[in-house]
């Protein structure tokens, strides 16, 4: 690399790293842990780059990036910051920004990306006035994450934001894909336009396609999970795209699943996505980004603390099964999860046990238990087990399983088959075919207390 970098960061660290590293790469480094000063270089022409933190002691990095493009329109700036929200990079994006990175960030890939700045520099830029925010984020599922999946994921709704382009949002149950296409109208050029929902009974009636566009206006059209939608609606939705009126508004539309099986096997006509798959946008499941549920679970335990609730924390032990568990209903279940906790943990800690068992009655990713079923016990253990083994992920449970579970299946046994003799421990051995002595000496291990009452057989 060649060229004079200018590195704004507060934290005396990551400016020692990053002027080694840069260094190193053969370029020039002026390091500063303030604002003022970096505007100063800029206004007297020094330096090829900018990196700056967003959050700095005398002011927001990206406030300054305007100035920056007033004084220095061919600069391009890089931001980095620890605030891993959607929200930063859209402000990124909006002040065009020449790229984004959360921290903690990866050396190489930083490296990778000023490299480019400095070999293309940026064009000159236009002034954008920073919309109002609001909290919207705050309510619904959070677009929080720092891993990979997220922040690239940011860096795309950031980018086709203002584009004139219909867009494909593609992702589990639960992942926030209506989410994101919120985000996409209330930050976008149509912000102060419609934001209209559309569903499959909004396109039975014939006039149904011209009353979405009236009620558009011009705005963005979102078609809720296309997937679902039969045929002719469908139809009918092609025809709305194909002849939008005066007013041409946006189609946005999700659906759940890979959006090319979904054309294979015809749950989405081909025509169709041709007109809406403009952008794709696959949104990550929980199980591809492990490293934000410990975010999103202080994020939800901080919005109860701030709803009345009282403050509570997760211990260690509770933080990594939540890491090891498969989340099949993603950050919805999460949350809903983590918001039960916060209602009934004993203690300000959430302990391991109180998620075991909060998390022994949501589903497993590949349970299917049907109505009716006929399965042997034993399928129905080996279920129960590999539930169990599930829970923990790819660490393994502690040692002395075939104790345990051979004692959780034996307690009910004996208890079921004490009531159905009337508390009557010799014929409750009978019917167990063991030993009466060794009934008692099982009754006294487990705990079980033995009523006489009427038979339940």
């Amino acid at each position: 690399m060649d060229g004079t970098v200018l590195v704004a960061d507060d934290d005396r660290t990551i400016r020692t790293v990053l002027t080694q590293a840069l260094t190193r790469a053969g370029c020039r480094v002026h390091a500063t842990s303030s604002l003022t000063t970096l505007m100063c270089w800029v206004e007297e022409g020094k330096g090829d780059a900018v990196i700056t933190d967003v959050m700095m002691p005398d002011g927001n990095g990206l406030e300054m990036l305007p100035k920056i493009s007033q004084y220095r329109p061919e600069l391009p700036v890089i931001v980095i910051s620890a605030q891993n929200t959607i929200m930063t990079a859209i402000h990124a994006a909006e002040a065009e920004a020449f790229d984004y990175l959360p921290k903690p960030f990866d050396l190489p890939d930083l490296m990778k990306r000023c490299a480019k700045a400095l070999e293309n520099r940026c064009p000159a830029r236009r002034q954008v006035a920073e919309p109002d925010m609001g909290d919207e984020t705050q309510e619904g599922l959070p677009l929080i994450g720092k891993t990979p999946a997220m922040q690239g994921l940011y860096r795309l709704v950031a980018r086709v934001m203002n584009a004139d382009l219909p867009v494909l949002i593609s992702g589990e149950s639960g992942t926030g894909k209506t989410l994101i296409s919120k985000v996409l109208h209330n930050y976008s050029d149509r912000r102060n336009l419609p934001f209209v929902t559309v569903t499959e009974a909004d396109l039975v009636a014939l006039d149904g396609p011209a009353k979405i566009l009236a009620r558009a206006k011009g705005g963005t059209i979102l078609i809720e999970e296309i997937g679902d939608i039969n045929e002719e609606g469908q139809g009918r939705i092609v025809r709305m795209i194909d002849t939008p009126g005066d007013f041409s508004p946006r189609f946005i539309a999700t659906m759940q699943g890979e959006v090319s099986e979904a054309v294979d096997q015809g749950a989405v006509r081909r025509d169709l996505y041709y007109r809406l798959g403009g952008a794709t946008i696959q949104v990550p499941s929980l199980r591809e980004r492990v490293d934000d549920i410990q975010l999103l679970c202080d994020h939800f335990l901080n919005r109860a603390e701030r709803d009345g609730s009282i403050p509570r924390l997760m211990s260690e032990q509770a933080a990594q099964l939540f890491r090891n568990y498969s989340w099949p209903g993603n950050v919805r279940q999460l949350e809903n999860v983590v918001k039960r906790l916060g209602l009934t943990a004993r203690g300000v800690e959430i302990s391991l046990t109180e998620v075991e068992q909060a998390l022994g009655n949501q589903p497993a990713m590949t349970l299917n238990l049907q109505k009716g079923s006929t399965d042997r016990l034993s399928a129905d253990v080996e279920r129960h087990l590999r539930r169990y083994f599930d829970l923990h992920g790819n660490i393994l449970p502690p040692s002395g399983l075939h104790a345990r579970i051979l004692r959780e299946v034996e307690a009910p046994l004996i208890e079921i088959a004490l009531e159905a003799n009337g508390g009557n421990q010799a014929k409750c051995a009978d019917l167990l075919g063991i030993n009466r002595n060794t009934l008692r000496k099982k009754i006294n291990e487990l705990d079980i207390k033995v009523t006489r009452r009427r038979k339940l057989m």
